[in-house]
């Protein structure tokens, strides 16, 4: 928990070689809840740059998940992070929605505490 408790950070940093050019997947994200709009914020900073972590990301919790809507300039995105308690982990759930309308899966990852 960070900036008084307002937040839960969360750093995520690849262990993949850099690959195209590309720098290794890096990002600092900060999760909020919004007491107004009774809803979760999400601030997703990463290594693609300032156009994309303009768009922040809203969800609501459902049970142990919370999904958040991510409305970036190329079209929608979400995350659904779904917490599993009987192995204290996470499941990371992303989607996209293509030009036709159709959503598909982005990647799915599978999160454990750092001890």
């Amino acid at each position: 928990m960070v900036l008084n408790h307002q937040f839960l950070q969360l750093h995520f940093k690849s262990n993949d070689p850099p690959s195209k050019g590309r720098p290794p997947y890096q990002a600092l994200v900060f999760i909020g809840y919004d007491n107004t709009s009774e809803r979760y914020v999400a601030h997703w900073i990463d290594v693609f740059g300032g156009r994309y972590s303009e768009t922040l990301g809203f969800g609501r919790p459902e049970g142990n998940s919370v999904k958040f809507l991510f409305e970036y300039p190329d079209g929608p995105f979400t995350n659904t992070m779904t917490y599993h308690p009987q192995t204290d982990s996470w499941t990371f759930l992303l989607r996209q929605k293509t030009p036709t309308g159709a959503w598909t899966d982005f990647a799915q990852e599978t999160l454990k505490r750092k001890i």
